[in-house]
């Protein structure tokens, strides 16, 4: 199984949600070789609900993913912590609702959860948790407390990062925070436009059908990460053409 475990399904938290661009994001995904992808919507983007309720309506939920042509796409979001560090939470979508639901009370900086009691909500509903582009000057999860730190599932070598402050240097930088607090590492694109598919990409042995094989393999190790040779074009062009429809949508 082949995946990318960061992926926006919208342009921008502004902007609704159109199955139109999500059926551009899954022949992307086909095209690049993958056979799942993430969904890690933000989770106090515009109408969050929609997305998953769009879904639900249009293709089959089984395990923990969308049947979508071919491709499996497992169900989850991105949070803003109160340390100024975001976190994917990625699980069975009766549970992704749940958390949300919770999350209602702090969808603004002034009220971001605090890591501490989201981890402990993860745990509670089976979660896989992964940290966010742990470098990301803006949103330094790095910076955040040994003991916390030690208990995500996985960090985030994110493809975003790599284009911004340099493959190797970044991949460095992530793969030893991971050695130092035993956490393993995988990809996600991080696109918002689906032309940044496959800069990134974590390809595992198992063909995986629920989250908890999914978390099971990562803690194996038996996976490998692939970073595309066209990584700077790919995200490039997805960074302007995203610009681009933004302007033109007012988004």
């Amino acid at each position: 199984m082949t995946i990318d475990f960061h992926l926006h399904v919208k342009l921008s938290k502004k902007s609704s949600f159109s199955m139109e661009n999500f059926n551009n994001i899954i022949e992307e995904a086909k095209e690049n070789g993958m056979t799942a992808i993430t969904i890690t919507e933000h989770f106090n983007t515009l109408n969050f609900d929609d997305v998953y309720d769009t879904l639900e309506k249009t293709y089959a939920y089984k395990n923990d993913y969308f049947e979508v042509n071919g491709i499996k796409a497992f169900t989850g979001m991105e949070v803003d912590i109160a340390e100024n560090g975001h976190v994917l939470v990625i699980g069975n979508l009766k549970k992704v609702r749940k958390i949300r639901k919770i999350l209602s009370s702090h969808e603004t900086s002034n009220c971001f959860i605090a890591l501490e009691t989201l981890l402990k909500l993860c745990s509670e509903n089976s979660m896989l948790v992964i940290g966010s582009h742990p470098f990301r000057n803006d949103h330094p999860l790095y910076k955040i407390q040994d003991e916390l730190l030690c208990k995500f599932d996985a960090f985030d070598l994110n493809g975003k990062d790599l284009f911004t402050y340099g493959i190797e240097e970044m991949k460095e930088k992530v793969m030893n925070m991971g050695k130092q607090y035993g956490v393993p590492v995988v990809t996600g694109s991080d696109t918002h436009q689906y032309l940044q598919l496959g800069c990134v990409m974590t390809a595992f042995e198992k063909d995986c059908t629920t989250v908890k094989e999914i978390k099971e393999e990562i803690a194996k190790g038996n996976y490998k990460i692939v970073i595309s040779p066209c990584l700077k074009t790919k995200v490039k062009a997805a960074t302007i053409i995203k610009k681009l429809l933004k302007e033109k949508l007012k988004v």
